[in-house]
């Protein structure tokens, strides 16, 4: 099935496209509208197809951002479409009172995944939820309240989910809770047992490799020393893969590169393949015994819907298959040899911090990564600064990127840090 660029905004009722940015900025979200707008990077999203996005205006940008992950397997994957065509032919959301063989099919795919012993799934509609489902369970299990969180962390923007992230956030809907959610500094495993040492603490929280501070790469033996430190203070460890899991590393899971066994852990983005919200906390037996005694005491009308979980579990053959995961890692290489030219040859580009293809590029300047987005973006490549440091460009490549498409990619950071230069 191919979209005609104009048929997008044809299809929802507009004419043009600056009739969609006033309908936006009247009607959804005027900050939003005005910030892209005054980035140069008025990005309106019609035709969307494997890695290539084609704004309304016909402006084509290869997908590096891909929401964080949610479109770790491109957009409008046709073998995900399928899927999803196939399963309306049967079912719709679903109840979510009831089993359904759509829930059952991918809890066990899910805890099948994990190279690590789990017990139950619980499903979320977003990757915020399932980290609130993540603290609930990790409250009741230790019957403790305080949760420690990393510096500059996001987790989400439900109600839980926001404390553990910056405080500016949470204090803006007065919901922040200092009493309860503690911050340490990421790679600061002193200041972590400090703070698990006074012996109150339900649960450490954090992204193997936090997102929107720049992806910091984990020093060797810290996040065991986490899950070490949380286990031998009665607190349990979640491992926050929502962007990083799913083969982004070149294994299905980020921390099994780090030797830890989580007690839960949260997945979402690119579990949905793009075609439809869903994530889940996958849970220990001691997180998941709540289940045993009162398993309504979480519900969610659309978590686990039938729908979501038909596409969910094809992502996960998809991502788990050998040649998925050999694609990750050649191209990985690619990125490695490119991206060190590219330093070498631009002083500019500060550092690279890699795993897999997850990959921050530093850039010299307070804001050093800002100018870098908006330059990209005219040449062709669209990439995401990071929200909490501004010297730092998300910078995720798909999981199925051919060689071909890795090239290009270079090819246009090199011309764009030549433009800048």
């Amino acid at each position: 099935m191919h979209v005609q660029t104009s048929s997008v905004s044809e299809f929802f009722g507009f004419t043009s496209k600056q009739e969609i940015l006033d309908a936006s900025r009247h009607y959804w979200n005027p900050f939003k509208v005005d910030w892209w707008e005054g980035q140069s990077i008025p990005l309106v999203i019609g035709e969307r197809s494997g890695y290539e996005l084609i704004d309304i205006d016909g402006h084509r940008v290869i997908d590096v951002h891909l929401n964080g992950g949610t479109f770790n397997l491109g957009h409008r994957n046709t073998d995900l479409v399928q899927r999803l065509h196939a399963a309306l032919e049967l079912v719709d959301v679903g109840n979510h009172h009831f089993p359904s063989a759509g829930r059952a099919a991918l809890s066990k795919a899910l805890i099948e995944s994990v190279p690590v012993p789990m017990s139950k799934v619980v499903f979320a509609s977003s990757g915020g939820e399932a980290v609130d489902v993540a603290i609930k369970s990790a409250r009741w299990a230790t019957g403790r309240r305080k949760i420690v969180s990393v510096v500059n962390a996001y987790h989400g923007n439900t109600g839980l989910s926001m404390a553990t992230g910056v405080p500016s956030n949470s204090e803006f809907f007065h919901s922040d809770q200092p009493q309860d959610f503690l911050q340490v500094a990421f790679n600061d495993i002193v200041g972590l047992r400090r703070v698990l040492e006074q012996g109150d603490v339900a649960a450490v929280i954090m992204e193997t490799i936090p997102a929107t501070s720049g992806f910091p790469m984990p020093t060797p033996g810290y996040l065991s020393a986490v899950a070490d430190s949380a286990a031998e203070n009665g607190a349990l460890y979640i491992a926050d893969e929502v962007q990083v899991g799913l083969g982004r590393t070149g294994c299905m899971w980020g921390f099994s590169k780090h030797g830890v066994t989580p007690d839960i852990i949260v997945t979402g983005k690119g579990l949905g393949g793009g075609l439809y919200p869903i994530a889940a906390a996958i849970l220990n037996e001691a997180a998941a015994g709540w289940l045993l005694l009162d398993g309504m005491a979480h519900n969610g009308t659309f978590a686990g819907a039938e729908l979501g979980c038909a596409v969910a579990t094809e992502v996960l053959r998809i991502t788990s298959n050998p040649e998925t995961l050999g694609n990750v890692a050649k191209r990985a290489e690619q990125f490695a040899i490119g991206l060190e030219l590219l330093r070498q040859k631009y002083p500019r580009l500060r550092e690279i911090r890699q795993d897999g293809l997850v990959i921050g590029l530093r850039f010299a300047g307070e804001a050093g990564a800002v100018a870098v987005m908006r330059e990209l973006y005219r040449q062709g490549v669209w990439a995401i600064v990071a929200s909490y440091d501004l010297q730092v460009l998300q910078f995720k490549p798909g999981i199925l990127l051919t060689a071909r498409e890795a090239d290009e990619i270079l090819s246009i950071l090199d011309s764009t840090l030549r433009e800048l230069a």
